[in-house]
């Protein structure tokens, strides 16, 4: 009698009824065998699928499985044969993800799955199927993508937040601390070798570098990037334009690749080591008065909408800016007399108190000189305010001109001014003062073809004139002003200090 899957002529333990029974199965249904001491490996049974896919006929993978092998990707290797090692001492499930190459050469995400079984002699058999997951993988990118994506742009907007509230809050004196801050928060958050703030000249004919961050290890630049005289440079002065008239962004992304137009652009970049940037116009008031710049040292690729994000950090300081400009100059409005445009009462007496905290802490000795115009009030009655007027600035003139930066030079009240002298050991405040009264009497007072003469008197009042260093100001002061009348008392055009009266 013959076994039933002979005499039904379904050949059902046949390879061709195998083969049949998984030709329309999406998968490659498969057995895998393992010698006992891993040097032997091939699969007795695999569908003809396997040929279909990766051109590998199965009559070779059932005297060696090493084919196979040699399909994976290289970086998959090792992990596919450690996971079959462990399946086989464990005698636990394989499933395992890996590339394979194509026919076409293309590489393929697959999954295997399989069920071990330990034989006799040592060997481990695998029943089990693998399977083409390309499409999942490219899915699972795709959402893993836009989860990097909306992270990125959400850890962009609370950074952009957060330091839009620090410049909402922003005092006197804080605005540099904030740029800095902000400069190294995009630098950091972009990835960037270099950011900083670049300040054009009012024709664009120069630019200087008033602020930077840079990367660890990264050596700084702006100390070499002051006044830098950007006449001659054709291209950039292309790209200045782009940024006055369309508000450009400026992208270099080889700054080996710069067209011969910018020898000079590409040597510069090139001494600097930088190998691609973006400059973003800043504006205030409506007018381009500089850029905010990014560095790479590397080459890179940026994002798409790298421009885009970074013209929003250059709008952030823009309003910064154009706020700070706007705050500064009606505090110099505050602090400075509008006619002569000396600073005024108001800005000098804290300067003094400054003065005579040094000279507490660091015995820094300081004088003041008060100034007068004598018979000023003959000049405005006999030809009037204006003519007045016209004295008083040039006198202004004067004490600045016969000044030192370190001094500070102030407009009193009326025709009184005052300059406060930070002092070494060296120092003559007489002879300063005595300069400044010759300027004068030498000085062509001319007002609407009127020579005017003037002179002026003085008082001088050294913090070691008083016996022990004042908590105000004001003994100081008094003593100046002690002095100054002692000067007019003298016939003015003189001055006096604690030695006596000077006529220079």
């Amino acid at each position: 009698m013959h076994d039933q899957k002979d005499s039904d002529g379904s050949g059902q333990n046949s390879p061709e009824f195998y083969n049949k029974l998984t030709a329309s199965v999406p998968v490659i249904l498969y057995t895998y065998w393992l010698s006992a001491d891993g040097g032997e490996h091939r699969y007795p049974y695999v569908s003809r699928r396997v040929a279909d896919w990766f051109g590998l006929e199965p009559e070779a993978l059932q005297k060696s499985a090493d084919a196979i092998f040699g399909i994976v990707h290289p970086d998959d290797l090792a992990g596919v044969g450690e996971s079959i090692q462990a399946s086989a001492r464990n005698l636990t499930t394989w499933e395992h993800c890996a590339r394979l190459k194509l026919t076409t050469g293309e590489y393929q995400w697959f999954e295997g799955h399989s069920e071990p079984e330990r034989l006799s002699d040592g060997s481990t058999l695998w029943y089990g199927q693998f399977h083409n997951i390309q499409q999942y993988k490219e899915l699972e990118q795709v959402l893993r993508e836009s989860e990097t994506e909306h992270s990125y742009q959400a850890g962009f907007q609370k950074l952009i937040a957060d330091l839009s509230k620090e410049f909402i809050n922003l005092q006197f004196g804080t605005i540099d601390e904030c740029i800095r801050e902000l400069l190294k928060t995009m630098g950091q958050f972009f990835e960037v070798d270099r950011a900083y703030l670049f300040s054009f000249s009012d024709d664009y004919q120069s630019m200087a570098n008033t602020h930077e961050w840079v990367g660890p290890g990264v050596p700084a630049l702006i100390d070499r990037q002051q006044s830098v005289y950007i006449g001659n440079l054709q291209w950039w002065q292309q790209q200045i334009s782009g940024m006055v008239s369309t508000d450009k962004v400026v992208f270099i992304p080889d700054a080996s690749g710069l067209p011969d137009i910018a020898g000079g652009e590409k040597e510069i970049l090139e001494r600097r080591g930088v190998s691609s940037m973006f400059a973003v116009p800043v504006k205030i008031r409506g007018r381009v008065t500089g850029f905010f710049g990014v560095d790479s040292l590397q080459k890179r690729n940026w994002r798409e909408d790298q421009g885009d994000l970074l013209i929003i950090v250059s709008g952030l300081l823009s309003g910064a800016l154009e706020r700070h400009n706007l705050e500064q100059k009606l505090l110099s409005q505050s602090i400075r007399d509008p006619l002569t445009e000396l600073h005024n009462r108001r800005y000098l007496m804290p300067r003094l108190e400054e003065m005579l905290g040094r000279a507490a802490r660091k015995h820094e000795p300081f004088a003041v000189a008060m100034f007068d115009i004598d018979h000023f009030k003959q000049i405005n009655d006999s030809l009037g305010h204006l003519a007045g007027d016209y004295v008083l600035t040039e006198f202004a003139g004067i004490l600045v001109e016969n000044t030192r930066g370190m001094d500070v030079v102030a407009r009193f009240g009326g025709e009184e001014f005052m300059v406060a002298f930070a002092l070494d050991d060296t120092d003559d405040v007489g002879g300063m003062v005595a300069r400044i009264l010759l300027a004068v009497r030498g000085h062509e007072f001319v007002f609407e073809d009127l020579p005017i003469e003037v002179t002026v008197s003085a008082g001088i009042a050294a913090v070691t004139d008083l016996p022990t260093i004042p908590s105000s100001p004001d003994p100081v002061i008094g003593k100046a002003d002690h002095h100054l009348y002692l000067a007019k008392e003298a016939g003015r055009n003189c001055f006096v200090d604690a030695s006596g009266v000077f006529r220079p």
